[in-house]
């Protein structure tokens, strides 16, 4: 039986030595990446936001698999997964990450000066919902990583403007575990919406999709 209180207790879905047997066996990451983990865990507030290291590599791979032109990010936190994304694109490309919170805001385009993709990421504090609008990318590949009661919002607003084939990630969506306990969904808001979204999302002829449990849970999506 699947241990439901393993999960309410982590973001992470695999057992620990399990996944440092898969962490062994991953490629490393830059010594930028490494220096802001290291940053972030020690001196931010709610450093599991991270996505870290194996979700990270993953985020990379993606992209190098897709080639994205352009890339539109909704939730900056510390700018870990922007790095991480921004590997992958093609070489004139553009990431546009945004995030309501000015407070990282330093922090970020230290480290993402840091990288080897300075000139390919740009950081925007705002609004996402409104910012977005004023967008006219036609994104390749789009990572919603921001505040859940949203989600759907942001998801149902970037379907329209990507083109067919692009993609669109979407972390946390197994909730610490919590979208498999029906007393959660029933009281708690977040996990509510992020149940009810993957169920549209698997219900939507849009789109196919598959839910990864890789750490917290990520839905990749491909529009039809």
């Amino acid at each position: 039986m699947f241990n439901a209180y393993f999960c309410f207790m982590s973001f992470n879905i695999v057992p620990e030595n399990l996944q440092n047997y898969c962490d062994k066996n991953t490629s490393e990451e830059s010594i930028e990446l490494k220096k802001l983990d290291r940053y972030t865990n020690a001196n931010i507030l709610q450093p599991r936001m991270i996505s870290g290291f194996f979700q990270g590599r993953l985020l990379s791979m993606i992209s190098h698999m897709i080639k994205p032109k352009y890339i539109l990010e909704i939730g900056t936190y510390t700018g870990y997964s922007a790095i991480c994304l921004a590997e992958g694109l093609q070489e004139n490309g553009k990431l546009i990450t945004i995030d309501v919170n000015p407070e990282n805001e330093e922090l970020v385009y230290d480290f993402i000066n840091q990288s080897n993709n300075t000139d390919k990421i740009k950081h925007i504090i705002g609004d996402a919902y409104q910012i977005i609008k004023t967008l006219n990318y036609p994104f390749d590949l789009v990572f919603i990583d921001a505040d859940k009661p949203n989600y759907d919002k942001y998801y149902e607003q970037v379907l329209p403007l990507i083109p067919v084939g692009a993609f669109i990630l979407l972390d946390n969506v197994l909730w610490s575990g919590k979208v498999l306990d029906s007393s959660f969904i029933e009281n708690n808001r977040d996990t509510k919406i992020l149940h009810d979204l993957n169920n549209k999302i698997t219900a939507d002829n849009r789109v196919e999709n598959i839910l990864l449990p890789i750490r917290d849970g990520l839905m990749l999506v491909r529009k039809l």
